[in-house]
């Protein structure tokens, strides 16, 4: 596509956008998301690192030209919206500065995902801005659509929880998830630009290990976000959550073992999918089990669900990158802004 040295800027044009910390992998790809949008410009990229820099030299795949800059409070004066890509606690307080100053924030952080405070403060420690909790939205539009349009600060899941959701809420609605566990498995660029040596090439390469088999930060959330969509408003009595990093760059596959309360048929089974997700426009129900090449750089998520003798198998993959995170902020802000939410998507 052609590389503008300016953001194109068309008549209807819904809002300037900064995007934080784009020097991560999530920041720089929702920058490119944004640059790309054909109803939102680009106005700046921050980073805390690599300032000076143009964001397409520090990542050559893209082509945004804006050099990236220390962010500070008079960006906010030039925008009416900002995606904050900082990790989990430096976020916060960001946040906090932009929606004081009357932005509508999209934040890829988990410091707003949490509706109970003490399950936030035991998995990432203490909040800075724990009175923005409760106008926060989880930003899941299969879910949460409705509120997502009409909020001002929208917590954007990360990929564990966005997989591992979508693939269990119908189960979880219609009250049938007695035991579930969660074996997940992410390519490398999950754990971040600076995700240390155990995430590196020689880490990984020929090899597939779990991390944080048991108390992963992710299990609470997921439990939570389930038990918001359950008849009687209780998360799942057992729920087991195992991570992998897998020897690939991007991409997420879950697969969700479930007993269930009672038997339930594939023409059942078949049914609570089509009616959670057959008009979804980025969710597509498979009859044989995904891979994650098959949406990469996409905001798909594809489903496949089997009565499997006395379980439900349920598997979702997705781009972790994309849907997992970057993509999933750019819809969430289409809703926000009232537009069409696969504007700028695919």
């Amino acid at each position: 596509m052609a590389d503008p040295e300016q953001p194109i800027s068309p008549e209807g044009t819904r809002a300037r956008v900064l995007v934080a910390g784009a020097t991560g992998y999530a920041g720089a790809l929702a920058a490119e998301l944004v640059w790309r949008h054909p109803r939102l410009e680009l106005v700046a990229v921050t980073g805390r690192s690599e300032t000076g820099r143009k964001l397409r030299d520090l990542y050559p795949r893209y082509s945004v030209p804006l050099e990236l800059k220390e962010l500070e409070e008079s960006d906010f004066d030039e925008v009416e919206a900002a995606i904050v890509a900082y990790p989990h606690g430096a976020a916060a307080p960001v946040v906090a500065q932009m929606r004081g100053r009357g932005l509508i924030v999209v934040d890829l952080s988990a410091d707003f995902r949490f509706d109970n405070l003490p399950e936030y403060e035991k998995a990432y420690g203490i909040h800075s801005e724990p009175e923005l909790l409760d106008g926060a939205v989880y930003g899941l539009p299969e879910l949460n659509r409705k509120r997502i349009a009409q909020a001002e600060l929208v917590a954007n899941p990360g990929c564990y929880p966005t997989a591992s959701i979508l693939a269990l809420a119908p189960l979880a609605e219609a009250g049938l998830i007695e035991d579930v566990v969660i074996d997940a498995k992410s390519g490398v660029s999950g754990a971040g630009r600076g995700g240390g040596e155990s995430t590196g090439f020689v880490a990984n390469t020929e090899n597939v290990a779990a991390y944080k088999p048991s108390g992963h930060r992710h299990r609470p959330e997921i439990g939570e976000k389930l038990s918001r969509v359950s008849p009687d408003g209780t998360a799942p009595e057992r729920l087991t959550f195992v991570p992998h990093l897998v020897p690939v760059d991007q991409g997420e596959l879950v697969s969700c073992y479930v007993i269930p309360r009672r038997v339930v048929t594939q023409e059942e089974l078949d049914g609570l999918f089509r009616g959670a997700y057959e008009d979804e426009p980025f969710i597509r129900l498979r009859d044989v089990p995904p891979g994650m090449r098959d949406m990469r750089e996409t905001n798909q998520c594809h489903i496949f669900a089997l009565v499997a003798d006395d379980r439900i198998l349920v598997e979702a993959a997705i781009d972790n990158l994309w849907k997992g995170a970057s993509s999933q902020a750019i819809q969430n802000l289409n809703l926000m802004l009232d537009l069409d939410e696969t504007e700028g998507l695919r």
